[in-house]
């Protein structure tokens, strides 16, 4: 079962306020909120941000819609699969800036034990665990991605930015953010995904 928003239509208030998170989190239009730790929640969290990027000016079809809606599918399923515990939810909580050039996404989960290798740590690394192929898709659509302990309670935190959202719905598929009706889809994403995809195989 997943928590519902306070207001579906708004933006800009937490469904599960989370005082630590909020405290470092500079001001921007937010969305969270608590899923299943399943398929269908993942699915669910997917489905939600992509509704969710494109009330914000970010719409469907675009170089910078598509990466990060990736980066949320990758991580909830990272979640499912490999953070998992019986009774517990995951939490998704997605940030825009509010010039618009930055979306974080950041995952919560519930497992102690299982932690993905740090961006910098190179392979065969002892005392971390893989946490499957979804990660190095991340590290190729993400500016930057890490993890830290949850901080108010046990788990983690797996979160990515994507940055100069603006500049790539400009240049890269000649949006303009007051014209929405302009955005066209472009080949970029398809490549970079399926490039993304066959080195992780």
């Amino acid at each position: 079962m997943t928590t519902k928003p306070i207001n579906p239509t708004d933006t800009t208030q937490p469904t599960t306020p989370s005082a630590p998170l909020k405290a470092s989190s500079p001001p921007g239009p937010a969305f969270e909120m608590r899923f299943t730790s399943t398929p269908r929640g993942a699915r669910l969290a997917r489905r939600l941000a992509a509704v969710r990027l494109d009330a914000w000016g970010i719409p469907y079809g675009t170089d910078p819609h598509d990466a990060i809606v990736l980066i949320v599918a990758e991580l909830t399923a990272n979640a499912v699969s490999h953070g998992h515990v019986p009774g517990r939810d995951f939490h998704l909580r997605l940030h825009a800036t509010p010039d618009g050039r930055t979306v974080r996404v950041e995952v919560t989960d519930t497992r102690t034990e299982r932690h993905p290798r740090r961006p910098a740590i190179p392979e065969g690394a002892a005392g971390v665990e893989e946490t499957g192929r979804g990660l190095l898709l991340v590290s190729q659509l993400a500016t930057r991605w890490d993890w830290h302990p949850r901080p108010d309670g046990p788990g983690k935190t797996v979160w990515a930015e994507y940055e100069q959202v603006r500049t790539a719905l400009r240049e890269g598929n000649g949006y303009h953010p007051d014209l929405r009706e302009q955005a066209t889809p472009a080949a970029e994403p398809a490549r970079r995904i399926g490039e993304a995809r066959r080195q992780s195989n």
